[in-house]
């Protein structure tokens, strides 16, 4: 099918010299912030000298407070310890470092102008990279425009492309027993991974993938159509009262496909790393569900628009992922 042409000068708006200084500086920032925060991983919890019977041995702490003895005090016990605590700190006074940089980057931001990425979206993929839960989903859906702008430096200027009240993140059941395992450590459901973010957070009782909170903002939890050995239906986690994930169709093929990552920043100069699917493939993808008789007319509408606002995105502001395989 022929792309809808959209004039130029309705579709996008770039966001000035000012406001791209800007998120080029406060990226580099929140980069180095990610890295830190990777780092800090791999110190987390402590050691400790503990005596038992006639000596001194070496304890590893985890951050639920699990023992493990690394060996009696001996050189290389001693010398681990102290590589150990020396890294600890240096991370941690990096990682203050660049957190009091972020604050600052946040106050630029705002001043600037230089987000629009809805609040509660920035909160959401803040707090599922804080419970490290952000490799097991996708956003995917039209939220994913807002990564797309970001990284161009433009705004999309027709309200009707943005407008929606619902994220849809594609949940990669791959990942389950990983992702099971993770949420047990938390001590948490995925209903309850939400109510950390908006308290006000239900799910709706006949649509058990879709949690709404009292402004009637929705996050749908998706995933690929079930395979062969694929549980179905499938809730999230073992807990009695948890989101279940709807399968997509199609969707096996988003989560297999090349990625897209950028910063994305909140009208309050908030900042957060969405995963999405690369912008190339939203428009195809986007091309095949207009196409489908059982669309809903209004959203194929909206399928169109989107898919040609980005036929004609990538080969202006994002050229480099038409190379892409």
């Amino acid at each position: 099918m022929k792309m809808e042409i959209i004039p130029k000068t309705v579709r996008f708006m770039d966001i000035g010299n000012d406001a791209r200084r800007q998120y080029i500086d406060a990226q580099a920032v929140f980069t180095a912030w990610e890295h830190a925060a990777a780092l800090a991983d791999d110190v987390r919890g402590g050691m400790y000298w503990k005596h038992q019977g006639k000596g001194d041995y070496l304890i590893r702490t985890s951050v639920a407070n699990v023992q493990k003895s690394l060996g009696p005090r001996s050189a290389e016990t001693e010398a681990m310890y102290a590589g150990f605590m020396e890294r600890k700190q240096a991370i941690e006074e990096r990682q203050a470092d660049l957190q009091r940089e972020l604050i600052r980057h946040q106050r630029m931001n705002r001043a600037l102008f230089v987000g629009r990425s809805p609040q509660m979206l920035v909160d959401i993929l803040t707090t599922l990279t804080e419970t490290r839960l952000s490799e097991y989903f996708t956003v995917v859906g039209t939220h994913a425009l807002y990564a797309y702008e970001a990284a161009a430096g433009i705004r999309i200027t027709i309200a009707e492309a943005l407008a929606t009240q619902d994220v849809d993140l594609l949940w990669d059941t791959r990942k389950r027993i990983s992702f099971v395992s993770r949420m047990k450590r938390l001590d948490s459901s995925m209903l309850g991974i939400l109510k950390r973010v908006d308290k006000s957070f239900e799910i709706k009782q006949d649509q058990k993938f879709t949690a709404v909170n009292s402004k009637g903002f929705e996050v749908d939890i998706i995933r690929r159509e079930a395979t062969e050995g694929d549980p179905h239906p499938l809730c999230m986690t073992d807990r009695e009262e948890d989101l279940y994930a709807v399968q997509a169709v199609r969707a096996g093929l988003l989560l297999d496909g090349p990625r897209f990552s950028a910063m994305v920043v909140s009208p309050s100069g908030h900042m957060a790393r969405m995963s999405t699917i690369s912008p190339v493939i939203f428009a195809r993808f986007k091309r095949w569900l207009a196409e489908r008789p059982d669309r809903n007319p209004l959203k194929k509408e909206r399928d169109r628009l989107q898919a040609g606002l980005l036929e004609q995105l990538v080969p202006e502001y994002l050229p480099h992922l038409e190379l892409r395989p």
